[in-house]
This record gives C-alpha cells, sequence and structure tokens, in this order.
C-alpha cells in the first residue's frame, strides 16, 4: 500500500527538463491563441484585469478547501493570466515574461540577504523587518506604499498592520491589544452621531483585525469560513422546510429558530 503511494507520488515529480518543457509548450499556445483565436486576439489589458481577480477567488476557494486537484487546476487559470499579460507587454515593445521573471529574481536575491549575502538573521520576525527596510532602499517613499489600494477592507487592514510591524509599531502582547477593542466598543456605544458611530465601528473593527492577527490568526480566513458555515447551515435549513412543504418565509421567527437548531446539528462546524 506505501509502495503504491510513492511510485504514484512520484509521477507528479517532473525532472528541471520536464519543467521548462511545459512552460515553453504553455509559451507557445499563448502565442498561437493569441494570433489565432478571435477571443484571445481582442483581449487587452483591462478587459483581462476582472478576470484575473475572479480566477484569484476561484484559487482561494480552493486552498480553503484545501482541494489539492482543484488547487491545481486553478494554479493553472491564474498562471494563464500572468503569461497573457506577459504576453501582451511583449506586443507593447515593453517587456516580456523572460524580463517578468528576471526583474522578480533579482528583487527575490536582493530582499533575501540572508541567504545570498553575509546577513545574519535569528528568526522569521527579523526577515520581516528587513524586506521591509530593504523595500524602502528600492526607492518606496513609505511602509505602506505596497499596500494595493484595491484590497478587500479586511485583507488590507489586516496587511497595513503587518507592515508596520516591520518597523516596530505594534502592541506589546495580545492581552494590550485587547483592551484596545475594549476601549474602542466602548466609544461606539457612548457615540450618538450616526457618522461618528460609523468611524468607531470602523476602528472596532480595525482593533479586532489587530488582536486576530496578533493571536496569529488570519481574520479574513476566519470570517470566510464562519461565511461558508452560515451558507451551509441556512441552506440546509431550506431543505428542512422544502420537505414539510413550505418555505422559511412563510414561518415564524420561533419556527425558524427550531429549523436553524435542527440544521446545526446536522451541519457539523467545520
Amino acid at each position: 500500500m506505501l509502495l503504491d503511494k510513492l511510485q504514484q507520488s512520484f509521477l507528479f515529480m517532473n525532472t528541471k527538463e520536464q519543467k521548462l518543457q511545459a512552460f515553453e509548450e504553455l509559451l507557445g499556445i499563448m502565442d498561437e491563441l493569441r494570433e489565432k483565436c478571435p477571443w484571445d486576439r481582442k483581449q487587452t489589458l483591462q478587459s483581462l484585469r476582472h478576470l484575473t481577480l475572479e480566477e484569484v477567488y476561484e484559487l482561494s476557494d480552493a486552498l480553503l478547501g484545501e482541494d489539492l486537484e482543484e488547487i491545481k487546476k486553478e494554479l493553472g487559470d491564474v498562471l494563464l493570466h500572468l503569461i497573457f499579460y506577459a504576453k501582451i507587454g511583449s506586443e507593447k515593445n515593453s517587456f516580456d515574461i523572460g524580463d517578468v521573471i528576471k526583474s522578480l529574481n533579482e528583487k527575490l536575491i536582493f530582499r533575501h540577504p540572508h541567504i545570498y549575502g553575509d546577513t545574519e538573521v535569528k528568526n522569521e520576525e527579523e526577515v520581516k523587518r528587513n524586506w521591509e527596510k530593504l523595500k524602502l532602499k528600492e526607492g518606496q517613499k513609505s511602509v505602506l506604499a505596497g499596500v494595493p489600494k484595491s484590497l478587500p477592507p479586511v485583507i488590507k487592514a489586516f496587511r497595513i498592520q503587518e507592515k508596520v510591524k516591520g518597523i516596530g509599531f505594534e502592541f506589546p502582547n495580545a492581552e494590550e491589544a485587547w483592551k484596545k477593542v475594549e476601549e474602542e466598543l466602548k466609544e461606539f456605544h457612548t457615540e450618538q452621531d450616526f457618522r461618528k458611530k460609523e468611524e468607531e465601528l470602523g476602528d472596532i473593527f480595525f482593533s479586532l483585525i489587530n488582536y486576530a492577527r496578533l493571536l496569529d490568526i488570519n481574520p479574513d480566513t476566519a470570517l470566510e469560513r464562519t461565511n461558508q458555515k452560515f451558507i451551509k447551515r441556512f441552506q440546509c435549513m431550506e431543505r428542512l422546510a422544502q420537505e414539510e412543504n413550505t418555505t422559511l418565509s412563510e414561518l415564524n421567527l420561533d419556527e425558524i429558530e427550531q429549523l436553524w437548531n435542527k440544521a446545526k446539528t446536522i451541519i457539523k462546524n467545520p
């Protein structure tokens, strides 16, 4: 049994030459599609943008589900988009996939002096601090310059906090961060003006995200798992109501709560 599994795993261990051959074949396919396919020929940097975001979110779903076969598929879709952008760049005489990879290689070497230089680091935290300092040396004017404006708010808040942590702007521990959450909660409850109350709610979210980060919990992942759990339970409620020849909208709150509790016993927590 173990031997069979080991033999099967070797099927996926392509040699370096095979990987390069597969990549070269992909580049050839991209060239051919761009030349001969009406849809591929029509695409621009802007027309692909929203499709790329969709593919990244599909990869995110596969990662959360830890579905390796689906992850492989979605990685392929994302890779196709990267190749597509590089192809368009080459048509504009700006850059090609080789330039993209070379630039990446140079950046990785520059930002890892503890591997490719004589810098010594004790742990992961020192690596992160050095990373932010090196990015400033590359010309960035702010530690937060690398946070994309279009990131979803929860992820953006998390990344902002990670960035400023790199230069030492950080609570000493999670307990101190939780005190900030409690402080923001009090300010929210006492505020009467709607606009200011909205601002205080934002402060609560930001503080909770910071607290979660200090506990080594990714808040975006935690929230998405709760979203998925709620969807499964709610859809189970809908099926239960259908089995009773009714719909949720026809039930009162007590009846809905009974179905909810029943759904919770059927759909166990992930």
